[in-house]
Order: C-alpha cells, then sequence, then structure tokens
C-alpha cells in the first residue's frame, strides 16, 4: 500500500478545504450564476471521465458518446416527473440509469468491434444521431418522450426527505441549493476519479493501453480484445448514464436540443485538451472548456468600456476567440495539457544516438 509523506497529505488537506469552500466564495463574490457554471463544471468532469476511458484508455473513437448522457437523463424524467406519473427516489433510478446507458453502450460496441478511426467515428455519431431523433420523435402514435417539446416539472434530486432544491440552514450558514448541488456533483465526480484511478492501475486498465498500443500484439499475448472493448463501451457509457440522471434533476427540465452532436465534439475537445489517458488531465480540460465560454461572454461589456459602442458581435466574438485558444493551445501543447507520460513517450521516441543507422 503506498504511503504518502506529510507534504502529501498538507497538499491534500488543502485542496479539500480549496474544494469546500470554492461555491461559497464564488457565490459571494461572483454570484449564483457561476455557481451553476460550477456544478455543469463537474457534471461535465463526469462525462469526460467516461469518455476517456472509451478514447483516452482503450483508443476508440467516439463522437457519439453525448447518447448515453442522453439515455440516463431521460431515464431520470421519465421514471420521477409527472409524464408517467412515477416518482421513484434517486437510489434506484441512479444504478438504473448507469444500467441503461451501460446496455446502450453494449449494443453500440457489439456492431463495431472490427471498425477503426474514421469508420468508428461515422458509426459513433451516427449512433449519437440515432438516439436524439428517436428522442425527438417518439411522441407518436404512443406518447413516450413528448417529442421536441420535452419533459418539464422534472422531481429535484432528493436525499431520503431531504430536497436539494431548497435551501437550508446548517450551524448558522445559509446553504443554497446550488451550493447543495455542488457538493453531490463533487461527492460523484471524486468517486468517478477513484474508479477510473482502480481501472487504470488494474489488469482491465492494462488490458485497454495494450489494445490502444498494438491490437494484434494485445490479442497475441491473450487479452481478449472483443470483450475489453465492449467492457470499455459499457463502463464509459455508464458514467454518461449516471451524469445524465444527475443533469435530468438539477434542470427540471430536458428536450433533444440538449444532446446534439455539438456537445459530444465538446466532450471529446476536453479530453485532448487536458491530455488523453490522464485523469487529472481530463477533469483540468473539463473546468476550463466549461468556464472559458463563460468568460468570454463579456466580451460585449468589454468593446462597450474600451469602444462605446459594439464592434463585432458579442456571440460571434465569443466563438472565434474560443477556437483561437483551442488552436494556440494544440499547436503548442499537442498531447494536452496534461500529457499521460506513457504517451509524452510516444510522441517523442527514445532514439539510440549511438547507432549511426539511427
Amino acid at each position: 500500500m503506498k504511503k504518502y509523506s506529510h507534504t502529501q497529505w498538507v497538499i491534500f488537506f488543502l485542496i479539500a478545504l480549496f474544494l469546500f469552500a470554492l461555491p461559497f466564495f464564488t457565490e459571494a463574490q461572483l454570484g449564483k450564476t457561476w455557481v451553476r457554471i460550477l456544478n455543469f463544471g463537474l457534471l461535465y468532469c463526469m462525462l469526460a471521465l467516461g469518455l476517456n476511458i472509451v478514447v483516452g484508455y482503450a483508443g476508440l473513437l467516439d463522437l457519439g458518446y453525448i447518447a448515453f448522457f442522453a439515455v440516463g437523463a431521460y431515464l431520470y424524467a421519465l421514471l420521477c416527473s409527472p409524464h408517467f406519473g412515477l416518482h421513484l427516489p434517486l437510489w434506484i433510478v441512479l444504478p438504473l440509469a448507469g444500467l441503461l446507458a451501460a446496455f446502450f453502450g453494449l449494443l453500440l460496441g457489439s456492431p463495431t468491434l472490427k471498425l477503426k478511426g474514421d469508420y468508428l467515428a461515422i458509426v459513433t455519431l451516427g449512433f449519437g444521431e440515432i438516439i436524439r431523433i428517436f428522442l425527438n420523435n417518439l411522441d407518436a402514435p404512443i406518447n413516450i418522450t413528448n417529442g421536441p417539446q420535452g419533459v418539464n416539472l422534472i422531481d429535484p434530486i432528493k436525499i431520503g426527505a431531504w430536497s436539494l432544491n431548497q435551501s437550508v440552514t446548517l450551524w448558522g450558514f445559509k446553504v443554497s441549493n446550488l451550493v447543495q448541488y455542488y457538493y453531490l456533483f463533487l461527492a460523484m465526480t471524486l468517486f468517478i476519479i477513484f474508479v477510473s484511478i482502480r481501472l487504470e492501475h488494474s489488469r482491465i486498465g492494462r488490458a485497454w493501453v495494450a489494445i490502444r498500443e498494438d491490437e494484434i500484439a494485445a490479442e497475441a499475448m491473450g487479452i481478449h480484445t472483443r470483450n475489453m472493448k465492449l467492457l470499455a463501451f459499457a463502463m464509459g457509457a455508464s458514467f454518461g448514464g449516471i451524469s445524465g440522471a444527475l443533469f435530468a434533476g438539477f434542470q427540471g427540465f430536458i428536450s433533444p436540443e440538449s444532446f446534439s452532436l455539438m456537445e459530444s465534439i465538446m466532450i471529446l475537445s476536453m479530453i485532448v485538451l487536458g491530455g488523453m489517458g490522464n485523469i487529472y488531465g481530463v477533469v483540468l480540460g473539463a473546468i476550463l472548456l466549461t468556464i472559458l465560454p463563460e468568460m468570454l461572454r463579456y466580451l460585449g461589456d468589454l468593446q462597450q468600456m474600451l469602444f462605446h459602442r459594439i464592434l463585432v458581435e458579442p456571440a460571434d466574438l465569443r466563438m472565434l476567440i474560443f477556437g483561437l485558444c483551442l488552436i494556440v493551445l494544440m499547436i503548442f501543447k499537442p498531447a494536452g495539457l496534461l500529457p499521460k507520460k506513457m504517451r509524452r513517450g510516444d510522441v517523442q521516441p527514445h532514439l539510440n544516438t549511438s547507432n549511426p543507422s539511427h
């Protein structure tokens, strides 16, 4: 068992203290809007960590990952709303969301086992669009998903009789509903990080890495590549389904427009930017790509202050600068902000300078 030094324990304590105080400081200094953004950042962390299993560990390019997010969100919405008259508790719906998403992950993985690269990306992209179109049209002849109108009046997340949608007072401090959601999402994110770390250092994780590096060699060494690929799709999808269920309870309303292709591309960008295969890099990428677009919303106010008029529409300028930031980062940090050490070795292969043939 690994032993930590006193310095490491101090660092862990400071990080824990920072994460605990962050929502209160943010709410006091920046307002509730930014606490809500933090909550979405944690949801995106869960999504990115799930996609990291498929793309970062197993090396399977998935452009339809948002479909599993949609499956979990709609399961929670249908089982915890007046739509079907069911109001099941969280401890039942959350595992069901993970299991159903894992099942859909197996459905996606089974016919794509022999596909690689661009072909796999096209098939998974189509799968994501199929799920969105189904959700958009399953309102006739039997109304299942309420079609493009979406599902509203979704029950807020409850833990027993405690609803997170209401403010509470603890030891004289008022804790808003957004702060309560923050702590729940933080706990789930830390749990998924723990599971990801355990998977990475397990035989399963090493098998995924072997498949990513050389599938033929991995199969020759006795790894059952078919089962390992299916397990990667199922595990990654289950994380997406859990985060989708939490998203539905947090929002109170969902519609098919929330699960577009751009969302899948954004999640993939998070793990590429942060560093594929590196858990902490993926978390960093998810937080940055959640916060950066919101910070760029203030460009309109900045233009007004500097030029006393709007020169470029803030929405257009925001996306332009956002795209340029991504391009610059990928040029100077092609392996991501926190690249995996193994991948850093892959990008810069070790050359034997003593042999002139090299």
